[in-house]
C-alpha cells in the first residue's frame, strides 16, 4: 500500500531554500559592510592628513617640506626604476634597504635570545637578580646612541657595530618583561610541577615560558620599534650604506624629496614590522582568549 502524498511539505522544503540563501547573502553583505567601515575608520584620518599635507605644501612652496606627490616620485626613482630583470628594483634597494633590514633583524633576534634566556634565569632566581640588579639598572640607564663612538672605535665601520648598538639598546625591554612574566607564573602551576617532579627543561618550556608569553610579547613589540630607531642612529655616523646613511647623504646633497622618501620608508617599515609581529602574537596567544582579544583591539 503506497503512502499518501503531501505536496504541501514538498513546497515548504522548496520555499525554505531561497530563504536560507537570502539570509546567507545578508550575512555576507553585513560582513563586507563591516569590513569596509573598519577600513574607512582605520585609514580616513591618514588620508585626510596626506591630502592636507599636499594642499598646504603646494600653497606654501617651502623646499624643505615637499608635497607627498614629489616624495612618491622620489621614492619611485630611488627604489623602483631598475631594469625589469631585477623586478624594477634599483641597486639602492640591495645596498641600503636590505642591508638595514638585515641589521635590524640580526640585532633584534640576538637580543631576543639573550633577553628571553637571561630573563628566564633571573626570573626564577631572586638571589641572582639581587646580585645583578644594580648593575643592570646602571647599564640600561646609558642611552645607546652615546655608545656609538665607543663601539665605532672597538669594532670599526661595518655591520658589527650597528648590530651591537641594536642589541645593547633593545635587549632591556625583552629581558625585564621576561623576568616579570616568569615571576608572575601561577604558584599553583609551580607547586603542581614540583609535585609531579617534572624535569626542569620540560617545566620551563611547557609551563613557565607559555605563561610568561603575553608579557614577553609586550617587550618584543617595544624592542622591535627601538631596533628600527637604533639602526638609523648607528647608520647616521658609522656606516657607508643603509637607510640612515642614505638619509644623511640625501640631506647633504640637498635632495630633500629623496630624504623625505627615506623618512616615509622608515614609517612604512615600522608599521609593517609591527603588523607582522602582532599577527605572530595573535597566533601564539590564540590559546588565551582574553590576551588574543586584547591584541586584536
Amino acid at each position: 500500500m503506497s503512502s499518501p502524498h503531501h505536496p504541501e511539505s514538498g513546497a515548504t522544503a522548496v520555499q525554505a531554500r531561497p530563504d536560507d540563501e537570502t539570509t546567507a547573502h545578508r550575512e555576507e553583505a553585513g560582513r563586507v559592510t563591516s569590513r569596509v567601515r573598519e577600513f574607512v575608520r582605520r585609514w580616513l584620518v591618514f588620508v585626510i592628513a596626506v591630502v592636507l599635507w599636499e594642499l598646504v605644501t603646494r600653497l606654501v612652496q617651502n623646499p624643505f617640506f615637499p608635497p607627498p606627490t614629489e616624495i612618491a616620485a622620489a621614492a619611485g626613482r630611488k627604489w623602483f626604476s631598475g631594469p625589469a630583470s631585477s623586478l624594477f628594483l634599483t641597486e639602492e634597494v640591495h645596498t641600503d634597504l636590505l642591508v638595514s633590514l638585515g641589521r635590524v633583524f640580526g640585532g633584534w633576534l640576538i637580543a631576543v635570545v639573550l633577553g628571553v634566556g637571561l630573563g628566564t634565569l633571573l626570573g626564577r632566581s631572586r638571589t641572582g637578580m639581587d646580585y645583578v640588579g644594580p648593575l643592570m639598572a646602571f647599564v640600561r640607564a646609558i642611552p645607546p646612541p652615546v655608545l656609538v663612538p665607543v663601539f665605532l672605535v672597538l669594532l670599526g665601520i661595518g655591520s658589527e657595530m650597528q648590530i651591537t648598538v641594536i642589541v645593547f639598546g633593545v635587549v632591556w625591554p625583552i629581558l625585564l618583561n621576561t623576568v616579570d612574566g616568569v615571576r608572575s607564573v601561577d604558584q599553583v602551576k609551580v607547586d603542581t610541577a614540583r609535585s609531579f617532579r617534572i624535569p626542569r627543561g620540560q617545566w620551563v618550556f611547557g609551563v613557565v615560558l607559555p605563561a610568561a608569553t603575553p608579557k614577553i610579547f609586550a617587550g618584543l613589540r617595544v624592542s622591535l620599534s627601538l631596533a628600527l630607531v637604533l639602526m638609523v642612529v648607528s647608520e647616521l655616523v658609522g656606516s657607508t650604506n643603509g637607510i640612515g646613511y642614505r638619509l644623511i647623504f640625501d640631506q647633504r646633497a640637498f635632495d630633500l624629496p629623496g630624504m623625505w622618501a627615506g623618512i616615509v620608508l622608515l614609517g612604512v617599515l615600522g608599521y609593517l614590522l609591527n603588523t607582522l609581529l602582532l599577527a605572530v602574537e595573535r597566533r601564539a596567544l590564540s590559546w588565551q582568549p582574553s590576551s588574543a582579544n586584547a591584541v586584536g583591539g
